[in-house]
């Protein structure tokens, strides 16, 4: 895609709201992705089951296994996929977790990983140990 192109000092923007059938449904008032000018904006994916039966509870892999399997089912329904993931932002909800989701994240993630910040959230929805948010390119 070209320059943005300006009108009136504003960016025209293609932006479109996406809901995947095979995430999980949305807790909240959001999107589960946007896109805007080849871009995929992923909303953060917590362990909760595709189905809506709610939170996956166990271990800090098993949560951050069903989180990432949401986020790629939603990249793959969207256009894209985790190859072209650009970014993530990872939430834990205890930084002594890092190493065990690193060695989860690793499988998703084989070669040329993304950038990525990880951070410590005070507390995740629904009492979960993980959320993770992604940019992606679309496939053109």
């Amino acid at each position: 895609m070209g320059p943005a192109r300006y009108v009136d000092r504003e960016i025209l923007v293609s932006k479109q709201c996406i809901n995947s059938p095979s995430g999980p449904p949305a807790v909240g008032p959001y999107s589960h992705a946007v896109s805007a000018n080849g871009f995929l904006f992923v909303s953060g994916q917590c362990p909760f089951a595709p189905d809506g039966s709610g939170p996956v509870r166990g271990t800090i892999e098993e949560e951050a296994k069903v989180a990432l399997n949401n986020l790629k089912a939603i990249l793959n329904d969207c256009g894209s996929g985790m190859d072209l993931v650009v970014k993530t932002t990872v939430f834990l909800k205890d930084m002594n977790d890092f190493a065990a989701f690193n060695a989860v994240y690793k499988t998703y993630f084989p070669e040329n990983p993304p950038a990525r910040t990880c951070i410590q959230a005070g507390a995740l929805p629904m009492g979960v140990q993980v959320e993770v948010e992604a940019v992606a390119v679309l496939r053109g």
